[in-house]
């Protein structure tokens, strides 16, 4: 967004700027006007303004943020219907569940319908250490976002709790 306009709103302006040079080449080739060569090259030139921010406003799109949630990383991700994220050990389950709604707004690509299952499964883990040298990953839930809508309102999170009751407690 630029000032508040869109990019698709911004091409279609550009596109009628570049239909307008368009007629004004052929009017100035019909004319014989002396600077007809040089409207050939402004309007290619808008052409391919008028394509990139096109192409920009298809590609890019504001994902909306879930209030509570906390960052995470993607360390698995099967590139189709599997993920897995991991948080930090001392999440609550509030934190929790806003975090694996997050990562099924941010992790959502169009592409991955493509791969057969109408689901994907996001599975969040933490990394505990009993004692030092040891590392013990433990999953935490899951959220099955419907791959059909892109808005993370089609979210299906499932905690477990028995195994977040282990986690450590936040210091305060």
């Amino acid at each position: 967004m630029l000032f508040g306009i869109s990019s698709i709103t911004i091409a279609v302006w550009f596109g009628y700027f570049t239909l307008f040079c368009a007629a004004l080449t052929i009017l100035s080739w019909i004319l014989k006007w002396g600077v007809r060569f040089r409207l050939v090259g402004v309007t290619g030139f808008m052409g391919v303004l008028t394509g990139g921010l096109f192409a920009l406003g298809l590609g890019l799109h504001d994902r909306p943020h879930i209030p509570g949630s906390t960052k995470f990383t993607r360390v698995y991700d099967s590139g189709s219907s599997q993920v897995v994220i991991v948080v930090p050990p001392t999440i609550t389950e509030a934190a929790l569940d806003a975090t694996l709604r997050q990562a099924a707004v941010d992790i959502y690509s169009s592409g991955r319908l493509s791969q057969g299952a109408p689901t994907m499964i996001i599975r969040a883990r933490a990394v505990l250490h009993p004692e030092p040298g040891v590392s013990q990953p433990v999953y935490l839930g899951q959220a099955k976002p419907s791959l059909a809508s892109s808005k993370g309102d089609q979210v299906t999170v499932e905690i477990d709790r028995d195994t977040l009751a282990r986690l450590p407690k936040p210091s305060a």
